[in-house]
């Protein structure tokens, strides 16, 4: 079966494309629950625990299973994700539904040592016109932001980001007057992330073709290794690895230091329970994906973006290490998670991708 029947005949999901989508062959894709259209939606602050359900119609949390540390997650119109497996650099469409996964493409030229690989991912302001998807990927020389079609050959965005055995960043995000913005990492060095001539350990901010926003490309500096970047209503965060002592949630501004004299964090994650690798935000609500901590961490904002009682853990321990987190427009997650990264304990069906309803949300209406 072509990438145009699966993309154009709605396998799974319905999904019309536009824009230069071309054929490719297809790989054996990755195991997937059943598909079952009728699969329940847990209702919020009630997910499944694992082996619970019936064993006919399992976990319905789970809409995909045998994948190797996803990492980058969009979700499309139709409310189908693409998610890219970061050793791999293999891309997925996945349906909620549970439909067998569709394998799309792997992105080329990718450099896998250390923490690197196929990493964030983004899909273009304009993606009903151009079908565009945007992705932060390391190569043996550097960290660079890639755009390409399904099917296409990735073309530079943004090259000579610093590359490093860890620590090499990921985030991306489109705000929504169509800016660029990358979170990249300091290459285990922290001189990087304070010097402006670097674009190690920065937010950086560019338009669709690279070119700087604003002053200049660093938007705001002093950070570790931005893993993820999420909008909030007139804000852009971005979570924060640290060395040692807490991770942290910032709010990222023009000109803003995220290092020691620098502004403080909306929220601090205490070691043991971070290792934060994504982050969504709906309303007052932060969900960030905790590795370390096996979780999900639940925060609520007040109007000036101040936590207005301590983080509270959702699926903790419930699916391992979890990962990327995204929000759709029913008001769902979309979990990955990282047991098979090397660090985590994998389970037999590892990686998986989860579709959860959360206890601050309900999928009756978007948010």
């Amino acid at each position: 079966m072509t990438l145009g029947c699966l993309l154009l005949a709605g396998c799974g999901g319905g999904y019309q494309p536009a824009g230069p989508f071309r054929d490719v062959p297809q790989g054996a894709p990755p195991e997937v629950a059943p598909p079952n259209s009728q699969a329940p939606i847990p209702a919020p602050g009630t997910p499944s625990t694992p082996g619970t359900d019936d064993e006919q119609t399992g976990d319905p949390n789970v809409v995909a299973t045998g994948l190797t540390v996803p990492t980058g997650l969009v979700v499309l119109p139709d409310g189908s994700a693409v998610v890219g497996e970061r050793d791999s650099g293999r891309l997925l469409q996945v349906f909620p539904d549970r439909s067998p996964a569709a394998e799309l493409m792997t992105v080329p030229g990718i450099d896998t040592a250390g923490d690197g690989g196929l990493l964030g991912l983004a899909l273009s302001p304009t993606f009903a016109e151009d079908g565009l998807f945007y992705a932060y990927v390391s190569t043996a020389t550097d960290n660079r932001v890639v755009r390409f079609p399904i099917g296409g050959t990735p073309n530079p965005v943004l090259t000579g980001i610093p590359r490093g055995e860890v620590d090499n960043g990921g985030g991306l995000v489109f705000g929504s007057d169509g800016t660029l913005y990358v979170g990249t990492g300091d290459t285990g060095n922290p001189a990087l992330a304070g010097d402006p001539a670097s674009l190690a350990g920065k937010v950086l901010a560019v338009d669709v073709f690279g070119r700087p926003v604003g002053a200049g490309p660093v938007f705001s500096r002093g950070h570790r290794n931005v893993t993820a970047l999420c909008l909030g209503a007139d804000r852009v965060y971005a979570t924060d690895e640290a060395l040692t002592g807490p991770d942290s949630f910032d709010a990222v501004t023009p000109g803003g230091d995220a290092g020691p004299l620098g502004a403080a964090p909306v929220v601090d994650v205490p070691a043991a329970e971070g290792g934060l690798g994504g982050c969504a935000v709906s309303g007052p609500y932060v969900f960030l994906g905790a590795m370390d901590g096996r979780q999900v961490t639940l925060v609520e904002l007040d109007g000036k973006g101040v936590p207005v009682q301590d983080p509270e853990p959702f699926l903790q321990d419930q699916y391992g290490r979890l990962r990327t987190v995204v929000l759709d427009n029913q008001g769902a997650l979309w979990i990955t998670t990282s047991n098979r990264d090397g660090v985590g304990t994998p389970e037999e069906d590892d990686d998986r991708v989860l579709r959860v309803v959360p206890p601050a949300s309900g999928a009756d209406s978007p948010l």
